[in-house]
């Protein structure tokens, strides 16, 4: 594979691996509850997207939210509050089961209509000394295939991501290998 980047950042380029920019954008377009769950409206929110049906529930439990049901009913009336590990364990399953909930809403948003556009802003060479910086240029183009990509986002699969990230960066054309690392992304989705 071209322009793997085994040592990115040496010479001082920041960005971030593509497949984890689509997972952000990807993130953002599922939307969630904004309140942070620290605050009591936020947490009460998850729990009640957690446990609302026998369905959420379940779903929770196979995310990692392993506590009894006897515990989750004092944080829902309010008599006992989650400590910090339980918090990340409830805001990793909200993640996890807000994802696979709308994964198929965002395949056929992103598939729709011909595919959506991407637009791929190279990494940040701000840092790095003239002798070392590439030419490299904004790019964007229309990608028609989001379901390897979406598939792996839901269930968390971080390789999977990567494979789909190449699958979609392959066809930017020779200079693909550019955009493994980028500063940003954008969809018109």
């Amino acid at each position: 594979m071209p322009d793997k980047n085994l040592d990115f950042g040496k010479y001082g380029a920041r960005g971030i691996k593509g497949s984890d920019a689509a997972a952000r954008k990807l993130d953002d377009l599922a939307g969630g509850i904004a309140t942070p769950i620290d605050q009591k409206r936020g947490l009460m929110a998850r729990l009640n997207y957690l446990t609302k049906t026998a369905h959420a529930k379940s779903a929770a439990r196979a995310a990692g939210l392993t506590v009894t049901d006897r515990t989750l009913k004092a944080w829902t009336s309010g008599k006992r509050r989650p400590n910090a590990r339980s918090l990340a364990a409830i805001e990793q399953a909200y993640r996890t089961v807000r994802r696979e909930n709308v994964a198929a809403h965002l395949l056929k948003r992103l598939n729709g209509g011909g595919g959506t556009r991407v637009e791929f802003h190279p990494l940040n060479q701000s840092g790095v000394a003239r002798p070392y910086q590439r030419a490299l240029s904004y790019r964007s183009m229309n990608v028609r295939h989001w379901d390897a990509m979406v598939n792996a986002w839901a269930a968390g699969d971080q390789q999977g991501m990567d494979d789909a990230w190449d699958d979609i960066a392959v066809d930017l054309g020779s200079d693909w290998g550019q955009m493994q690392y980028v500063s940003a992304l954008g969809f018109s989705a």
